[in-house]
């Protein structure tokens, strides 16, 4: 990239620092002047997944302005601290590029990594040593709070079998899936509702850990499948509505007709 190239791009992360400082500023916004780290956490969250329902997509303008949303709101937090003199954008960036080369030996220093795995069992060993990871009583600190319970499952099953705690193999994992839903027919037997929603708890819960051991994410998973379903039961709604009818005055066995019509399409 020629330097007139790189010169106008850092002039545009500038230029969007001194957007936000505006908008902030004593004849700004009144929307923005009263945002706070934890308000614009909640909307940089939501950002975040419109991001990745961009990526779904594969379509590069809907990314980069997916992309931007997220920019703006992690340069608009990084401002808000340093209203507070606490640190800037810039500190975040110097931060973030030191982390990366320590995670990097393999690439940064005179170590060597013969394959992915072992790259992210350094990776995880680097950070466990790391100043505010050694303050963590369990392996499971590191692990978000806030993430939605599918991906936390993830994370909190990967870290524990990190630890040893863990199957032997996939087989092992699908035995265990097996005796959650016999467990689950128990309590659905007895009708206690609390029983029933541990239980199923359980299945999904050992069913992330089949996930893990087949080396896929339940994330992409279970989003793969509801675009699938989604796709089917929309061309099934056109096919009903051509026909001059709505959903509900069609009968279930029409309906699983043209359902298996739809899947064969």
């Amino acid at each position: 990239m020629e330097e007139n190239q790189i010169n106008n791009k850092v002039t545009n992360l500038k230029r969007l620092i001194e957007l936000i400082e505006t908008l902030r500023g004593e004849n700004g916004c009144p929307w923005d002047k009263t945002q706070t780290a934890r308000t614009m956490a909640i909307y940089l969250l939501e950002e975040v997944y419109e991001l990745v329902d961009a990526i779904e997509t594969e379509n590069p303008d809907e990314i980069c302005e997916e992309l931007g949303d997220v920019l703006f709101h992690i340069f608009f937090i990084a401002r808000l601290f340093e209203e507070k003199g606490a640190f800037d954008i810039w500190d975040v960036a110097g931060v973030n590029k030191e982390k990366m080369v320590r995670r990097h030996p393999h690439v940064f220093g005179s170590e060597s990594a013969e394959n992915a795995g072992e790259v992210r069992r350094r990776w995880h060993t680097i950070k466990k040593n790391e100043k505010n990871h050694m303050k963590h009583q369990s392996v499971l600190d590191s692990v978000p709070g806030g993430l939605p319970a599918l991906m936390r499952a993830y994370r909190i099953s990967e870290r524990a079998g990190r630890t040893g705690f863990d199957w032997n193999n996939i087989e092992g994992v699908m035995l265990k899936a097996e005796e959650e839903w016999s467990e689950f027919q128990c309590a659905l037997n007895k009708k206690n509702e609390a029983d029933i929603s541990v239980e199923f708890g359980d299945i999904l819960f050992t069913l992330v850990n089949v996930a893990r051991f087949a080396a896929i994410h339940p994330e992409t998973a279970l989003k793969d499948s509801i675009k699938k379903f989604e796709a089917r039961f929309r061309q099934m709604e056109k096919t009903v509505a051509e026909s001059g009818r709505s959903l509900d005055a069609v009968s279930r066995s029409e309906l699983d007709m043209l359902w298996e019509k739809v899947k064969k399409a």
